[in-house]
């Protein structure tokens, strides 16, 4: 029977029981780390955060790839009982990083050179900030900032500190403050409690069957909740190896990892199933079958919907069945995931054990079985609430205490949800959300532009991309080459329009709201007689 614990004793267990059992692999660099070296090295953080004035209930922003070093800072706050606040490292504008880190309180950064200008830049604006270490070495662009620090060099001086030698976290206090954009264009800090991961890992730990000899790959962001919860904090609370990978690219380090270190689940979004499925012909499929996905139990699709095409050519091709998932940041994140046993097609599965989920209609009544409706959630994964906005958190909830998802689905006679649509106006880029009303309001800026709608629009790969339909102001001029730097200066890649068209109106309706499935069937038809032309004309 696995118990909830606060998640530093969830380690802190692990290591007592299999002290010398490899924790951590990293893909690239082949770097391992046991359980006794990983508890080791946490403690020694926690020592050093407190050194420099982390106490419990303070925060401390975490900008970095995948890597060892990730895995031992979070636990480090763990045991503090500080609240670890992942960043996002493929945002760079500095108006995003100033809101998040005065909106979260952040006394701290831990980051590394690559993106360590980014946070020197906004200092003027962060009072609050005290320090910004980086776990390698320091860039030229911050060799005069006196407050940053090398983070190992500062764990190598810190020594023994009578508060920090017992966890000071409860199951209600605070993990993680997660920042998920809203449909108003500001993020909102989803609070994440011990608690809530906990009964997410017990949950996930008796749907999936998990085993003591199961390895896992860990190959999405850290930053994301998915990652963070599947892939890190059950095989940690298991005492189970996990394979890190820190770029995507090269595809070659991890799938020799995997072979190597024999991963045996696997959890990822529905464009690397894609892109594998893609890979797989002659020799390529022998060895991605042979070798990296010789032991695969199973692989698990998340944070964006997968289609049916995929799932079939990869389960051909590769030989490992997908089990595709439903969850949101504020549920910590799985909600329902189907199993080996029991699948639908179509479906994210039956909710997993402790959670309740129903259908509500526009007027908040429970709606039968079969019929569509706001999908709502209860269970002890659900967050406490929105940082510092309570008319968000209020809003979030109905009276009687079941979390609003903004998804739109059905609940079939066994209890299997099927997601129909999605009520917030949101775009998923290989795993990220991108909310149009975010990106609209910065398109918007721009003087030439009298209004602006973006959509995503199947790539054809399982994923989305982005384009912009915009009515220029009366007498405006502005070339595509002057819009697309706009696009470039003002928004991070990922959420930068891949095709934009100008346009004399956008199709309204009666209450002049934009009719944006109008444009998704533009864009679609106009992608398809592309491909069309280009076909003829090879």
């Amino acid at each position: 029977m696995i118990r909830r614990k606060d998640l530093y004793t969830a380690l802190a267990d692990s290591a007592f029981r299999y002290p010398e059992k490899v924790a951590l692999v990293e893909a690239g660099t082949k770097r391992s780390i046991t359980y006794r070296e990983l508890l080791v090295q946490v403690d020694r953080i926690a020592d050093m955060l407190f050194e420099h004035g982390i106490r419990k209930g303070d925060r401390v922003a975490v900008a970095h790839r995948n890597s060892i070093n990730v895995v031992a800072t979070n636990f480090g706050l763990y045991k503090l009982g500080a609240v670890c606040i992942p960043m996002n490292f493929m945002v760079t504008k500095p108006e995003e990083l100033i809101y998040i880190l005065k909106d979260s309180g952040a006394k701290a950064v831990v980051t590394q050179a690559e993106f360590i200008r980014h946070y020197v830049k906004i200092l003027p604006e962060l009072p609050e900030l005290k320090t910004i270490f980086t776990t390698d070495e320091i860039p030229l662009s911050a060799k005069d900032c006196p407050i940053v620090e090398k983070f190992w060099e500062q764990v190598e001086k810190s020594t023994f500190h009578e508060e920090t030698a017992n966890p000071a976290a409860g199951l209600e206090d605070l993990a993680f403050i997660l920042y998920t954009s809203g449909t108003t264009g500001l993020p909102k800090g989803a609070m994440l409690t011990h608690g809530n991961l906990a009964s997410n890992v017990i949950s996930c730990a008796q749907i999936f069957k998990i085993t003591d000899d199961d390895v896992f790959l860990c190959l999405l962001p850290m930053f994301h909740s998915f990652a963070w919860t599947a892939c890190v904090i059950i095989p940690m609370y298991l005492n189970l190896k996990v394979v890190i990978v820190a770029n995507i690219m090269p595809a070659s380090h991890w799938l020799s990892a995997m072979g190597a270190e024999k991963v045996t689940v696997i959890l990822a979004v529905p464009q690397i199933y894609a892109v594998l499925s893609k890979e797989a012909k002659g020799l390529k499929q022998l060895y991605l079958r042979f070798w990296p996905f010789k032991n695969v139990r199973f692989a698990v699709s998340g944070a964006a919907p997968l289609t049916q095409d995929i799932k079939d050519r990869f389960e051909k091709k590769i030989g490992v069945p997908i089990l595709e998932g439903y969850g949101l940041t504020e549920t910590s994140p799985v909600v329902s995931v189907n199993t080996e046993e029991l699948q639908k097609i179509k479906s994210v599965g039956p909710a997993i054990p402790a959670v309740s989920v129903i259908v509500l209609d526009e007027d908040g009544k429970e709606m039968p079985r079969n019929k569509e409706g706001e999908l709502c959630i209860k269970g002890p994964n659900v967050f406490k609430g929105y940082l510092g906005n309570e008319k968000a958190t209020h809003d979030a909830f109905t009276d009687d205490g079941w979390f609003k998802t903004g998804d739109i689905g059905v609940i079939d006679d066994d209890g299997f949800i099927f997601i129909k649509d999605r009520k917030k106006d949101m775009i998923i880029i290989k795993g990220l959300k991108v909310f149009s009303a975010q990106v609209e309001a910065v398109i918007c800026e721009h003087p030439a532009i009298e209004e602006c709608a973006i959509i995503g629009v199947p790539d054809g790969r399982g994923g989305e991309f982005i384009k912009c339909y915009a009515v220029k102001k009366e007498g405006a001029q502005i070339t595509d080459a002057e819009f697309n730097k706009f696009l470039k200066t003002h928004l991070d890649n990922y959420k930068r329009p891949r095709l934009f068209e100008f346009v004399e109106e956008l199709p309204k309706n009666a209450l002049r709201k934009v009719l944006k499935r109008e444009l998704r069937k533009d864009a679609i038809a106009k992608l398809a007689q592309r491909q069309v032309n280009t076909e003829e004309g090879m």
